[in-house]
């Protein structure tokens, strides 16, 4: 018998959305009981990686304003945005920046005190709220300290959400494995968070972190939910070579330079106004441009690249201002970026696409939200710009912890669990997964799978490639077969886990 936690709302994630989510559910009032469930501690995150910024238009005096936010928006999307979603969010927006400033952000600051902005690619002013070159630190510090303020906040961290439950269209729970136990539980709650994000470890060059596996959108499809967008990735002009960790476009922002072989400034023969700040698929395309023409720099590995130049910024600004992105420049490809230029190519960045939700992130299964990269509205259509999609998290956290606390504070009782998906679960992990198991190794399944995808669907495709690489794909799973599993223990069994991240 599986055992059951009662609580009000799930969450699933831990990352800004999942937070955000929280804080607003809980804050409402005090007898909703919310549970952050998450396959690792709040603290590791992807979300604390952000180094750039959190857009949003706080000066109007200035000549900013939100039709220009949403202009901009709609045309970095190539003008395949939900324009009612973007206008709803470029509104929010502000709100989100102020209530971090006052639960503690230590944004940066202007000279008069006031939280100072820099230009971020695709905008057209500066909008792009930071806190140094470590946002995503400060934010989900700020955020998760405020989440321990509230008593009727649990967290259940490395927890693995293996499924969504529901009956008649209606969410009842989830299922999620105990990682320390190996124990398969059920939350049974009346309404559902997903905020799991996006689906960027599908390939091997890539700025996501290892615990971004895309199992929110596996789930939902799982029970019928649409996935739509989902063609639209994004890559950020600057991973570095050859990690694939993200340079933030805060070092664009700060008035890097983008050179090919001939120390030439390229940008200017493809986007001549916007030039390193156009966005960021102009950017990603014209690097790939210069390379594939030969002018850019040879890697051994075939990750052939172009060069970030931050050299004429100087000591002082670097250090003051994108301390990270030197330590990482430093720590992982051995280069001080105030004496020599950082390799750079385009990376898997972003998922615009995601799990079908309505202006209000509803999904059609009633009483289940998605927030964040995880879902679909759509603000950002085939492309993102810069700094939005940290606003996306904040905005979508609190609009859908909002909609799931007055819907339960609305629900009278709880409604059946549905044992019988219960029991399908718990015999697909242990039965037919962790006991009984066969097909290749897993570990090389997900390397072959990552390398076909950054091969065949990176930032030029055709549909010669498409069709081989959707080939290997298929091969691929008819020779993961149910998942390999070699360590039959059940506590801390990162193999188990690992196969069940390839299977979603």
């Amino acid at each position: 018998m599986v055992d059951k936690i009662n609580t009000d709302i799930a969450i699933i994630g831990s990352g800004l959305a999942g937070l955000r989510a929280a804080i607003e559910a809980a804050s409402i009032d005090s007898k909703i009981q919310v549970s952050v469930i998450s396959k690792v501690h709040a603290m590791r995150s992807h979300s604390v990686a952000y180094a750039g910024g959190t857009g949003a238009v706080l000066y109007p005096d200035e000549g900013d304003s939100f039709d220009l936010h949403a202009f901009d928006t709609v045309k970095g999307s190539d003008y395949l945005a939900d324009q009612d979603a973007v206008e709803l969010f470029i509104r929010l927006a502000p709100l989100e920046i102020l209530r971090l400033e006052h639960w503690g952000m230590p944004w940066s600051r202007r000279p008069d005190g006031r939280i100072d902005q820099r230009p971020f690619g695709g905008h057209s002013f500066d909008r792009a709220c930071y806190a140094s070159d470590k946002t995503g630190l400060h934010a989900m510090q700020t955020l998760y300290n405020t989440c321990l303020k509230y008593d009727n906040i649990t967290f259940y961290h490395e927890w693995f959400a293996s499924s969504i439950l529901v009956e008649d269209n209606e969410f009842r729970g989830f299922t999620a494995l105990e990682m320390k136990s190996g124990e398969l539980y059920i939350f049974e709650a009346k309404a559902g968070i997903l905020a799991t994000g996006g689906a960027g470890r599908l390939y091997s060059f890539t700025t996501y972190g290892h615990s971004a596996t895309a199992e929110g959108m596996s789930m939902a499809y799982r029970v019928g939910i649409p996935l739509k967008d989902m063609e639209f990735i994004q890559f950020h002009p600057t991973g570095l070579v050859p990690s694939g960790i993200l340079i933030s476009e805060a070092a664009r922002g700060e008035g890097g330079y983008l050179r090919n072989t001939q120390g030439e400034r390229f940008m200017s023969r493809y986007a001549p106004e916007k030039m390193e700040l156009a966005p960021r698929d102009i950017v990603s395309r014209a690097m790939m441009r210069e390379i594939i023409e030969g002018r850019g720099f040879k890697e051994p590995n075939g990750l052939d690249y172009v060069h970030l130049d931050l050299t004429h910024l100087g000591e002082n600004i670097i250090d003051e201002k994108l301390t990270e992105i030197k330590m990482i420049a430093m720590k992982f490809a051995g280069i001080n970026p105030v004496d020599e230029p950082v390799p750079v190519r385009p990376v898997a960045h972003y998922t615009m696409g995601g799990v079908h939700v309505d202006i209000n992130g509803q999904t059609p299964v009633k009483g289940l939200w998605a927030a964040g990269e995880v879902n679909c509205v759509s603000i950002h259509g085939a492309n993102r710009l810069g700094c939005n999609s940290t606003t996306d998290c904040l905005v979508y956290g609190y609009i859908t912890g909002k909609n799931a606390a007055e819907y339960v504070l609305k629900k009278t009782s709880r409604n059946d669990i549905p044992y019988i998906q219960v029991e399908k679960e718990e015999k697909r992990i242990f039965d037919e997964i962790l006991k009984g198991g066969f097909g290749d190794d897993p570990y090389l399944i997900r390397r072959e799978m990552q390398n076909a995808m950054t091969q065949h669907a990176y930032v030029f495709r055709d549909g010669k490639g498409l069709e081989e690489g959707l080939r290997k794909i298929r091969e691929l799973r008819k020779r993961f077969g149910t998942g390999n599993v070699n360590d039959k223990s059940r506590e801390f069994n990162q193999n188990l886990i690992n196969v069940l991240e390839l299977d979603a």
